[in-house]
């Protein structure tokens, strides 16, 4: 019989007390939660081949939670990335996304909304992990769109807006809309960055030539 494997979160931020709170709070629900207030430390002790996600902050003295992204990709650590931070202006919340980010969450987090977002990232992560499965488990979902969803979901995850698309095929915003819900159905996506990784995965995209 197979072990299960043991699901862990990866925390790095260098402010010691959210550090401890968010610890306690991964696992007062049974995760285990490997703590780091640097990212050096922390990709020194990363191991990619753990069912993981990571919890990163932002800003941090040193190398910032950008860089460390950008560092984990250069190393092949593929692991879902969380981003917390107490300023999410727009440009850093769009280079994480761009740079393949699962979530972008701001402090203070809501309880909630943190243990949700951390489900879903070792879901994603279970499933990459599992490799050929995964992705015939991709393919026939993408199977189940039909041609005008399919028409929506490629600009969807290029980054243009719905007014964008709605002009581009001719049709309204509110249609568009209506074809952006059944996408995300149909594909088991509970958010747009879920649904970019997706496209990626199946080559729908490439992720250099996303807006």
């Amino acid at each position: 019989m197979a072990a299960v494997m043991e699901h862990v979160v990866y925390v790095v931020d260098d402010d010691q007390g959210m550090l401890d709170s968010t610890v306690w709070l991964l696992e007062s629900v049974g995760l285990k939660a490997l703590a780091f207030t640097s990212g050096v430390a922390f990709l020194d002790a990363c191991d990619a081949s753990l069912d993981a996600c990571v919890l990163l902050d932002v800003r941090m003295p040193g190398m910032g939670g950008l860089n460390v992204q950008e560092e984990m990709r250069t190393r092949g650590l593929n692991l879902p990335v969380i981003f917390v931070s107490g300023h999410a202006d727009v440009p850093i919340v769009v280079r994480a996304f761009k740079a393949g980010a699962h979530d972008f969450i701001e402090k203070p987090y809501n309880e909630q909304l943190l243990l949700d977002s951390v489900q879903q990232a070792l879901s994603n992560s279970a499933v990459n992990r599992s490799g050929v499965q995964g992705h015939d488990a991709l393919k026939a979902r993408l199977l189940t769109l039909t041609p005008r969803e399919r028409d929506v979901l490629v600009p969807l995850v290029q980054g243009y807006t719905t007014r964008e698309i709605a002009e581009q095929l001719g049709v309204s915003a509110k249609t568009v809309d209506l074809y952006r819900s059944r996408v995300m159905k149909r594909m088991q996506a509970t958010t747009l960055p879920d649904l970019v990784g997706m496209a990626i995965a199946a080559g729908l995209v490439d992720p250099l030539k996303l807006r």
